[in-house]
């Protein structure tokens, strides 16, 4: 096989062959390059499509495809005689789960994850490969409710299922490192801790999913959890340093599993901050506590579980960035760097401003992401009138919207919580506005330096053209007034009768005996439900049209019953009189 396929005729060096199941996926595709580039490998790519589909920048491996020292194979992990076509002949296996996300679906998962170790096992086992080694998860040993500080190899298996993927891949790892040297087969596995590079569909989308959202303005938690992250090309290159190893120290490295990190932990949030501050997105400033930050977690992750819906929106994003943020996550590699001599070969540093440069289509200012925000605005921003008032209902500037409230909540108490009447009130405020502009006014007079400048006398002048807009507004608003009730007099309009019916009532009934509580009600609300709304604005509309639609219904079934109004009945005689008229002016010139 060597031979066959050695398309480079280097002599001096010794052609080896492997499998890379998985191969067209995050890390898997990094691999097949980095050991078409070492030169010395010949290397079978399988995964589940038809072809490779091979991008512009792939290059390396479409001059591999053409030369033989590469192969495509299509495979499906859950039938063993498509495994056995690609492993047959070959000393490595490299094995990593064929899919990058899996949707919510726990058979298929089941069959693709467990059943598809145990396939590649015994097609190992059939096709007398050497070495098999698994591409695992840190999240093994993490169960999402404790911190995990400098974690090695002697930690367990969480055994608290809060993720299914996460338990289906402990249980692949469980089997492939039981299996280790039964049947010639020495297998090991590897544990990267948030994998993250270019080709990245997990980690970073997420943030950036979070970053289109209001949600990346806020860091959820104390943001002083620590985290381990790994560069792509970094948990690559441990795959072949764990395949030497087998190779030169079997006996330290088979049936064994090690930890896999960039070796430079760092906080979460600060991570998440050099992404997106790269791709021109704003740094999250605002904390939120740990414990409204859970149960908020604990809602989105119920919404999630009973949806159908397999599209990975702002929410679900929240659910599991909040699930990485809120929790230490470090890890030792003291066993892989003694064990399989892995040590980084690209930094952080370097590896953020890659991963930033492979997504810059996702920038803020990229004519993509302009084109898509700026037709996309959302319904509640539009009702709002897309102004000053969406920007602080919506909390698009935190300080602005939280001194706009603040003042409302002063205004609330001044005038409703401190017993005063509303004439005392206002008396007593317009005093203290006087004295704090004299105050304004002398100080700087009187030698104290000030910051602040004067308010120049124009700012409480008002124009000629706005006192005639205010009372032209006035009017039309006593017209429209006017004429809506001389129409619920005269009974013209009964859906509009019915309407200020309910709402008088409801208002007679709730407002007078609780005035003061549902003005602080609507304070609080109108800075939430409107920023809740745009968060969770397909789902509410959902709900909204379903009630709104048997509220019609009911309307209508309701309005058939009643009786018409004079004006209808007079109308719908008309053309009776003229009828009759005309019948006897008809018979007249007759006669």
């Amino acid at each position: 096989m060597a031979n066959e396929n050695g398309g480079d005729g280097d002599s001096d060096k010794q052609l080896k062959t492997c499998a890379v199941l998985g191969g067209r996926g995050f890390v898997g595709s990094v691999l097949v390059e980095m050991l078409l580039r070492i030169g010395n490998w010949i290397v079978r790519v399988a995964d589940t499509a038809k072809t490779p589909e091979l991008k512009p920048s792939e290059s390396v491996l479409a001059d591999a495809l053409a030369s033989g020292r590469a192969a495509y194979f299509q495979v499906d992990v859950r039938h063993t005689s498509q495994i056995i076509q690609a492993v047959e002949g070959v000393s490595v296996v490299f094995y990593f789960d064929s899919m990058d996300s899996f949707p919510p679906d726990f058979y298929f998962c089941y069959n693709i994850i467990v059943q598809g170790a145990k396939n590649v096992i015994n097609a190992c086992r059939e096709c007398n490969v050497k070495h098999l080694i698994y591409n695992s998860s840190a999240d093994v040993v993490f169960d999402d409710g404790h911190d995990i500080h400098n974690g090695d190899e002697s930690l367990p298996y969480s055994g608290r299922v809060w993720d299914m993927v996460t338990d289906l891949k402990t249980q692949a790892e469980a089997l492939i490192l039981f299996a280790n040297d039964i049947g010639g087969v020495l297998t090991c596995a590897l544990r990267p801790c948030n994998v993250f590079g270019p080709g990245d569909k997990q980690l970073l989308p997420l943030l950036v999913n979070m970053a289109k959202s209001t949600w990346v303005k806020f860091i959820i938690g104390s943001g002083k959890n620590l985290s381990d992250f790994t560069y792509v090309d970094n948990v690559a290159h441990a795959h072949i340093c764990a395949e030497e190893s087998l190779s030169s120290q079997k006996g330290s490295v088979s049936g064994k599993v090690f930890f896999i990190t960039n070796l430079e932990p760092m906080e979460f949030w600060e991570f998440a901050s050099l992404l997106l501050e790269g791709l021109g997105y704003q740094r999250p400033v605002t904390s939120l506590p740990a414990w409204a930050t859970h149960f908020v977690v604990l809602i989105i992750k119920l919404l999630h579980m009973k949806s159908d819906t397999r599209k990975l929106d702002p929410f679900v994003s929240v659910y599991n960035v909040a699930s990485l943020a809120l929790r230490t996550r470090t890890f030792s590699c003291s066993a892989a760097e003694k064990h399989i001599r892995y040590s980084p070969i690209v930094s952080m540093e370097e590896a953020v401003e890659s991963t930033v440069d492979s997504y810059s289509h996702l920038a803020v200012d990229s004519p993509f992401m302009i084109c898509k925000d700026s037709n996309e605005p959302s319904k509640v921003e539009k009702l709002l009138g897309s102004g000053k008032v969406a920007d602080l209902l919506l909390w698009r500037d935190e300080k602005k919207t939280f001194l706009c409230f603040f003042f409302l909540a002063f205004l609330y108490h001044w005038f409703f919580l401190s017993g005063r009447t509303f004439i005392s009130s206002v008396a007593k405020l317009l005093l203290l506005i006087i004295v704090l502009l004299c105050g304004h006014y002398i100080l700087p007079l009187t030698g104290y330096e000030s910051s602040i400048p004067r308010i120049p006398s124009s700012c409480f002048e008002i124009s000629e053209v706005d006192m005639r807009n205010s009372f032209f507004t006035i009017r039309c608003m006593w017209n429209k007034l006017d004429s809506l009730t001389k129409s619920l007099a005269q009974g013209e309009d009964w859906c509009t009768f019915l309407k200020a019916s309910i709402f008088l009532y409801f208002f007679k009934l709730i407002v007078p005996p609780h005035f003061t509580v549902a003005v602080g009600l609507g304070l609080i609300l109108s800075f939430s439900l409107c920023f809740v709304y745009e968060q969770y604005e397909e789902r509410i509309d959902v709900i909204a049209s379903v009630v709104l639609t048997v509220a019609e219904r009911v309307l209508m079934l309701f309005v058939r019953k009643l009786p018409m109004s004079s004006s209808s009945v007079s109308f719908d005689c008309k053309p009776l009189v003229e009828n009759e008229s005309s019948q006897h002016l008809l018979l007249d010139s007759r006669q």
